[in-house]
């Protein structure tokens, strides 16, 4: 017997015939003998309806409010689930955030979880053999007793982090994908689905545009070594042996995967803008002056490249910005013109991110001079590149992205199976 944690998405509790096929895949594992916390995001579309609403309500609304009005969406699938297993044989109660609880910041919209009391619920799988349905995306502040949501893909944390507290053996991650994969297949039809692939992988992959997983939940996963399974909910449940290991992707320590690839994955982001500040002086202060603001306007920056002139004396420097923050990017600037002392600004918003990840680059030279020959054989033109210890991104016009995402594909061998 195992304890699970279960998580389905809006897409796969999108409408009443969904949430009972939801019911099965519950059901199964219960029949299995296993202790099930299932953990589910609001029906498609209705977190979309319920911020439209918000907005249309005032332009500048309360935040505390905004939450309360979001979270809903989530308590109705929860809710509607319970109903359902009650109706066919399986004991399950519904739980809110705050009914937990799952302590949060409190950052209204963008909270992060701090501490989640699972007692309860185990209490409840021994006396009970209950089925908990827990809202994902929401949690409360302990201080002011506010419901607080933890950002768009919350429930994906929600269902590590309480997988975390209950000691649960896996989290299985129920999406309308069957698993994660090399890149996305609607680009590369020959992209392949992985069977393992490392924290730090899927790390770099969620961060660099890859929405099969949120950031925070692979972290999360990570720290506590939460074993997650991202499978499909569309896949039959009567067809599932509960006591096989699961199919799709397991996202686990890089230890578990006997033979590491070179490269894993392709991600690519178009949500991206270029700024570029032309003839600043090349002096001690100036990083901060263009930055400092930058954060303080809650304004993240990516790629960051920097060219020193030849007399030494000027610079100019370049940098990514998500392109919903173009705009108000370079009005900060502007603003803050006379102390950072530049004499040209550039932007462009035109531009895509594409990403190598793989573990195994680590011990292998030259995997990105790889990419740079390939991509100059297609003439795709190289705005900036950044690198770490397990990827590299490539700044490029956007309208050379699905080029140049097949080229790295098929140059990494990541066509075959």
């Amino acid at each position: 017997m195992a304890r699970l944690v279960m998580k389905f998405g809006g897409t796969s509790v999108a409408d009443i015939d969904r949430i009972r096929n939801v019911a099965r895949h519950v059901k199964r594992e219960v029949d299995a003998g296993h202790d099930v916390a299932v953990v589910v995001s609001a029906m498609a579309g209705r977190t979309d309806e319920l911020v439209k609403w918000s907005r249309e309500a005032s332009r500048l609304h309360d935040a505390r409010e905004y939450d309360a009005v979001v979270a809903s969406g989530e308590q109705i699938t929860a809710g509607l689930l319970a109903i359902v297993l009650q109706d066919i044989g399986v004991s399950a109660r519904s739980w809110q955030g705050w009914q937990l609880p799952i302590f949060t910041s409190n950052a209204h919209g963008a909270a992060r979880i701090l501490d989640i009391n699972g007692a309860e619920l185990i209490k409840r799988f021994k006396e009970r053999g209950e089925v908990a349905v827990i809202a994902g995306f929401q949690g409360m502040h302990k201080e002011t007793g506010r419901i607080t949501t933890l950002g768009r893909g919350g429930s994906d944390t929600s269902a590590v982090a309480i997988a975390a507290a209950i000691g649960a053996d896996r989290c299985d991650i129920y999406t309308d994908v069957d698993g994660v994969y090399t890149t996305d297949p609607r680009v590369v039809p020959k992209a392949q689905r992985l069977d393992k692939i490392a924290y730090e992988e899927m790390l770099e992959l969620a961060s660099l545009g890859a929405k099969v997983m949120q950031v925070r939940s692979v972290e999360l996963g990570m720290v506590h070594n939460v074993r997650i399974f991202v499978r499909s909910s569309f896949e039959k449940p009567e067809a599932i042996d509960p006591h096989a290991a699961p199919s799709g992707t397991l996202i686990c320590d890089e230890v578990e995967i006997v033979e590491q690839q070179i490269v894993t994955g392709i991600a690519f982001s178009k949500d991206e803008a270029q700024i570029s500040i032309r003839r600043v002086q090349d002096k001690p202060g100036v990083a901060a002056a263009i930055f400092g603001p930058l954060a303080a306007s809650n304004i993240n920056v990516d790629m960051i490249v920097q060219n020193v002139s030849a007399d030494g004396k000027t610079t100019d420097l370049t940098f990514t910005v998500p392109s919903a923050d173009y705009e108000r990017a370079r009005d900060t600037i502007s603003k803050a013109k006379d102390a950072i002392g530049y004499e040209r600004l550039d932007g462009a918003t035109d531009v895509a991110k594409v990403s190598v990840i793989g573990i195994g680059m680590r011990s292998h030279a030259g995997v990105a001079a790889k990419a740079f020959g390939a991509l100059a054989e297609r003439n795709i033109n190289i705005r900036a590149i950044t690198t770490s210890e397990i990827k590299f991104s490539l700044l490029i016009d956007a309208a050379y992205t699905e080029l140049a995402v097949r080229t790295l594909h098929t140059l990494y061998g990541l066509d075959k199976s």
